[in-house]
Formats: structure tokens, C-alpha cells, sequence
């Protein structure tokens, strides 16, 4: 890992924490600065960080307290206090799966 994921990685964290105690333009600061970091070198931002920040308004999103998030059929939806929205897909877990086909399977036609 360069210098620059260091530091995106540094910054994350201190977005994370800036949201926890209630310091929102703080954690939009460091968002912007990890984005431009990851801009100037050319190298992409982790997935935890583009899934748990805002692209309209830069905040960092914690579930709950700024971000509301809730499921649908095949995709987990993340809407943020500014209303911008960000879809997910997901797949259920091995055991929901198993049991769907298995209730597809004995169902008569």
C-alpha cells in the first residue's frame, strides 16, 4: 500500500469519527481531500468509503444518525438527509437461497 491509500485510509477513519461526535462539515472536509488525493494519484477509493459517503453532499454516512437505509427485492437502498440515493445489489444469504429453490422445486406447475 503507497502513500496515497495510507492517507485515504487515515482520512476515512477520521471521517468516520468526525460523524460519530457530531462534526459534519469536518468529515465533509476530509472526504473532499480523500477524493482529491485519490484523483491527483490515480488510484481508486475503497469500497467501504464510496459505499458510506454522499456523492451530492460529501458527508460521510452513518445508518441511523445521517443515512437511512433499507432493503428491496435484490438491492439495499442508502438515502442521505439531502435526499440523494445510492442502490446496492445484493445477494440473499446461501440459506435463503437454498431454501427459495428448494419451495421452486416442489411446487406443482
Amino acid at each position: 500500500m503507497g502513500i496515497p491509500e495510507e492517507r485515504i485510509e487515515r482520512l476515512h477513519a477520521l471521517a468516520r469519527r468526525a460523524v460519530a461526535e457530531g462534526h459534519e462539515d469536518r468529515s465533509r472536509a476530509y472526504v473532499r481531500r480523500a477524493r482529491r488525493i485519490a484523483e491527483r494519484n490515480r488510484c481508486g477509493l475503497p469500497r467501504t468509503f464510496k459505499r458510506f459517503t454522499c456523492d451530492a453532499c460529501d458527508v460521510y454516512l452513518r445508518p441511523g444518525k445521517n443515512a437511512r437505509v433499507r432493503l428491496r427485492d435484490g438491492h439495499t437502498v442508502v438515502t442521505c438527509d439531502c435526499g440523494a440515493q445510492k442502490r446496492y445489489p445484493y445477494r440473499p444469504r446461501r440459506e435463503e437461497r437454498d431454501d427459495a429453490n428448494a419451495t421452486e422445486r416442489t411446487r406443482p406447475n
